[in-house]
């Protein structure tokens, strides 16, 4: 006989190693394209440390990862189906930014992943919220952070017209 709890503490390591793989993928481009290409950008006064980023993403794919759990613990259902569709859609989006941005040099197209990611975070808010509040609420840091960074993206094409 299965243990439910064993099945869930699972699902949450899914939803984990997803996430993480998500990371991984971004990770691979980032790493070591913050020298030289995007040193030498010009870049907003407002631009955080690079020391700031993996603490920020550390955290953030954790509460996405435990959100995708939360929704998918939920009663089976049309709208649970749905959120997680979502879920789904803005982790691709999530994983394609640095490709994008860091690994071809096509900030343009980023700035377009990064507004279709914050497009799918909040339909996926709004979709968790109808199945498990919580999992709504702890994407709000996350929604915030990428309204952050399509700023970021932007004015960094902003600095530098030479990128468009």
């Amino acid at each position: 006989m299965s243990n439910p709890r064993t099945g869930s503490l699972l699902a949450l390591a899914g939803f984990g190693l997803a996430t993480a793989g998500a990371a991984w993928y971004g990770a691979r481009y980032s790493r070591g394209n913050r020298d030289g290409w995007y040193r030498d950008l010009r870049k907003p006064s407002f631009t955080p440390p690079d020391k700031v980023f993996p603490v920020a993403w550390t955290t953030l794919y954790a509460l996405i990862a435990y959100s995708g759990w939360r929704v998918w613990s939920a009663a089976p259902s049309r709208e649970r189906n749905a959120a997680l569709r979502l879920w789904i859609s803005q982790l691709a989006a999530n994983a394609q930014w640095s490709k994008l941005f860091f690994g071809q040099r096509r900030p343009t197209l980023a700035l377009a992943d990064v507004f279709a990611l914050e497009g799918s975070i909040i339909a996926y808010i709004a979709a968790a919220h109808k199945v498990d509040r919580a999992a709504a609420y702890v994407f709000l840091p996350y929604a915030a952070w990428v309204a952050f960074a399509t700023v970021l993206n932007a004015e960094i094409l902003r600095l530098n017209p030479q990128l468009s």
